[in-house]
């Protein structure tokens, strides 16, 4: 995964993807407001297009749209090195998409109908995420859990020497983990640290993403990651209490 680079003088680029053309207005105006450049488009050829021709940011993309659903395009996306954050937008009771979303890599959702405050602060929130903070100095850029390695100068994560790829949300939950190494994390304070935002106690989005860390760094290995049933998530190498 790459650092997202940013200079503070240049607002902030987000691809709205959406079919309805009303919903679309809608965000150019909200988002507009709120200080993002915003580009659009109604379909997936032609937001590869806009994404090949000029990167964004940050993406809003539906679920729902003509042709290939967001799953699909997120796919290619992640497929092609393309690591902006992505948000869905999804039916209310589709609890599968949201899931799904957030297994393929997405880093957040909103559901329909949604609050276009709301999508501003969240994507802000992606934004904030994805950059992280200041780097940190050269002998402390590193952390390790047994042969798991997360250099943050590089933005790269290796496991046995074998490079890890991560979304920028998943590379953010484990670093703070690796930070709280032997700590046992609550989902509320994971929520908190991570996420930057009031999930409103919605665990869904730890679990799914703790899940989808796990498959990535722990399939066919040693488990570092664990759940204390009850009570959270800790990374350590033994698994004793």
């Amino acid at each position: 995964m790459k650092a997202v680079v940013h200079r503070p003088d240049v607002p902030d680029r987000v691809l709205v993807v959406d079919d309805d053309p009303g919903i679309r207005r809608l965000l150019i105006s909200a988002l507009q407001f709120a200080g993002f450049e915003v580009d659009t488009a109604g379909d997936m050829s032609t937001a590869l297009d806009r994404i090949g021709h000029r990167p964004p940011d940050v993406i809003v993309l539906d679920v729902m749209l003509p042709g290939a659903d967001g799953f699909e395009i997120l796919q290619l996306l992640r497929d092609r090195g393309v690591d902006a954050p992505v948000l869905f937008l999804t039916a209310r009771d589709a609890v599968e998409d949201r899931v799904r979303g957030l297994r393929l890599g997405g880093d957040d959702y909103v559901t329909k109908p949604f609050s276009v405050i709301e999508v501003g602060a969240r994507l802000q929130a992606l934004l904030r995420r994805a950059r992280g903070g200041a780097v940190p100095a050269v002998e402390d850029s590193r952390l390790r859990c047994g042969d798991l390695t997360l250099d943050d100068l590089r933005h790269e994560v290796h496991r046995a020497g074998e490079l890890v790829e991560l979304s920028p949300t998943e590379y953010r939950l484990l670093r703070h983990l690796l930070s709280h190494q032997g700590q046992v994390l609550s989902r509320a304070q994971i929520l908190e640290a991570v996420w930057q935002y009031d999930f409103g106690g919605n665990s869904v989005v730890v679990e799914r993403f703790v899940s989808n860390l796990r498959r990535k760094i722990d399939h066919g290995r040693t488990p570092l990651l664990h759940t204390v049933r009850g009570v959270g998530y800790t990374l350590r190498e033994r698994t004793g209490i």
